[in-house]
């Protein structure tokens, strides 16, 4: 399962350009929640310190990553795609205090020799596992206080829990297939609230108010109870 699952994702990998080397304010790292560039919060909802340790559950190619290292925290990040950690390899070797991890997302956690102030998942591994077994993970390596923050497509009404995603893999062969999770905000919230999370929100930020695409981003953010 892990071997096809990063398959997939290596594939996606390479329908995607580099980020961009500057955003719209010119800066060379930024954080973004959303699928919109320039668009929506940032790295504030983590609610970080200089020098805490976070972990980006689904980093891809560490954009998001590589502003938090910048900004001087200890910045963990893994993923399944070996051609995803190339590009973040790539594009940030001089870098320093980022950290880059190819594996499975939950087995990552579970072997985390020490905890961290902060997990989050930007359209990444939380997405495409069971939250079921996600958030007991996740809670179980946050520091009491510490934040949880992940985003995501918003559910198509009606269309709730497993669903399938197909990958392009070119003209002549069958799509690769991963699974997701769907549901609306307020089951999300539910689902947060009983594993342990406090101050829960769901909510769906709109899509930017120019421009052609419409689908917003569903942002859900938790602290883990003391």
């Amino acid at each position: 399962m892990a071997d096809s699952r990063s398959a997939a994702w290596d594939t996606y990998s390479q329908s995607k350009p580099q980020r961009r080397v500057t955003n719209a304010k010119g800066e060379a790292t930024w954080f973004n929640w959303t699928q919109h560039a320039d668009h929506g919060p940032g790295a504030e909802l983590l609610s970080l310190a200089v020098g805490e340790r976070v972990l980006d559950v689904g980093c891809g190619s560490g954009g998001n990553l590589a502003h938090l290292a910048a900004q001087g925290m200890r910045a963990v990040g893994v993923d399944l795609s070996p051609a995803q950690l190339g590009k973040a390899r790539e594009r940030w070797s001089d870098l320093s205090g980022m950290e880059l991890h190819q594996g499975d997302a939950l087995a990552f956690i579970a072997d985390s020799p020490a905890p961290f102030d902060a997990v989050y998942s930007v359209f990444g591994a939380a997405y495409f596992t069971d939250p079921g077994l996600m958030l007991p993970a996740v809670h179980s390596r946050l520091v009491p206080g510490g934040v949880f923050v992940m985003s995501q497509h918003p559910a198509v009404e009606g269309c709730y829990g497993c669903q399938a995603s197909y990958i392009p893999r070119g003209a002549d062969e069958d799509p690769a297939v991963v699974k997701r999770w769907d549901y609306p905000p307020e089951t999300w919230a539910t689902m947060v609230e009983s594993h342990g999370f406090d101050q829960v929100t769901a909510t769906i930020l709109p899509a930017p108010a120019e421009g052609k695409r419409r689908i917003g981003t569903l942002l859900i953010r938790g602290i883990r109870k003391p």
